[in-house]
């Protein structure tokens, strides 16, 4: 697989181990009667809802976090458990599906951010089947400069901007070779670095200069070749857009992720957009053709300002949307199938009105795309 979009940091060291039994044990034992574990045990947390097994984590800086836990479950049953950073939840009643038996392990894998210094990650039952056994935890931490543009921390050279001014019909586009590196653009209003976290930061007021084909404004990135041509890519193959963010501010909702149609047809519509509500409510829609008419799939709660993550992967004919780690399909209607298509990702806000206050503000913190 290719990768045509990867978030350029400074330099992480390699994944840090932290043993289950080294950990803050709720209602559970450290055992080793089922083999494969790594360091001197794992644990078996009671099969009681709210037993937990918490790691102390240390980080050198703040950062986007991957977590990958190792565990088993023999039982036949998923066992969902609640993952969160120090109090906040970052994937809630994950599932552990079931291993072929104890002495089989696996692993699941959740992104968030840290603090520097030392964090609490803590695995909580959400059933009274209890959390799986659990070996270990191995986090890694990639730093977001707070002092560069955008372009510094994510490979921007392949996606271009849309921003919420210009003139009516005709919104300001900012392409690639603007945008990429250190000292690449930025905007105060609409596109910065976050100074305390690094964060790639969005913002779209409700008034703002839109598209011929939209009624609402949006800060949002483009999907683009790395020869600066237009991105547009045939449904078949495997295509993935990853991305780890937080909704600080929305009026009516926000769509944050997209999959637009390209060339092969007239339609101007998406095949899908995800869109996150004040109430913590996201959404998945699919259209129904390119003619237009869009179904709403709900697939997950986070609250506002709290971070997950999103995968949006096109493959075998399908839509598959992972939310925090939980994962559903959709088929796509063979009326797309002389379509190409790109990635849209950023802030395009739902709502419209004359006040230049009102609007949404999104933090992205990962964001991958891959072709393959």
């Amino acid at each position: 697989m290719i990768a045509t979009f990867v978030p350029v940091a400074a330099a992480a060291a390699a994944a840090a181990r932290y043993e289950a039994e080294n950990a803050t044990i709720s209602q559970g034992i450290l055992e080793t009667l089922h083999p494969g574990y790594s360091g001197s045990g794992y644990v078996n947390a009671d099969n009681v809802v709210g037993s937990y097994v918490e790691f102390t984590i240390t980080a050198a800086s703040a950062g986007a976090a991957t977590i990958t836990i190792r565990y088993a479950n023999g039982t036949g049953v998923d066992r969902p458990s609640t993952v969160a950073v120090n109090g906040s939840a970052v994937a809630t009643a994950l599932s552990f599906p079931a291993t072929a038996n104890w002495d089989t392990w696996a692993d699941r894998t959740v992104t968030t951010s840290v603090n520097a210094g030392t964090s609490k990650v803590r695995v909580t039952a959400t059933t009274a089947n209890g959390p799986p056994n659990i070996d270990y935890i191995d986090v890694d931490v990639t730093g977001l400069n707070p002092n560069v543009a955008p372009g510094g921390n994510f490979d921007l050279s392949v996606w271009s901007l849309q921003l919420p001014i210009g003139s009516p019909g005709s919104p300001t586009t900012i392409p690639p070779a603007q945008l990429k590196g250190p000292t690449g653009y930025a905007n105060p209003q609409y596109f910065w670095t976050d100074k305390n976290d690094g964060s790639m930061t969005f913002w779209d007021p409700e008034a703002g200069v839109t598209t011929p084909n939209s009624n609402y404004a949006r800060t949002e990135l483009r999907e683009m070749n790395p020869n600066g041509s237009a991105a547009d890519w045939a449904l078949t193959g495997t295509h993935r857009l990853s991305a780890r963010l937080r909704v600080v501010s929305v009026t009516k909702s926000v769509c944050v992720g997209q999959v637009h149609l390209g060339s092969g047809g007239t339609s101007t519509k998406p095949l899908l957009e995800l869109y996150y509500a004040p109430n913590g409510n996201i959404t998945l829609g699919t259209e129904n053709s390119p003619d237009g008419g869009q179904t709403l799939h709900p697939v997950g709660n986070v609250p506002l300002g709290t971070q997950w993550s999103y995968v949006i992967a096109i493959s075998g004919g399908s839509i598959n949307l992972t939310i925090n780690g939980n994962t559903t399909s959709y088929p796509i209607p063979s009326s797309f199938n002389q379509y190409h298509q790109y990635f849209k990702a950023g802030d395009y806000n739902q709502s419209s009105s004359s006040s230049t206050t009102n609007g949404a503000k999104v933090k992205f913190y990962a964001l991958t795309v891959t072709h393959g």
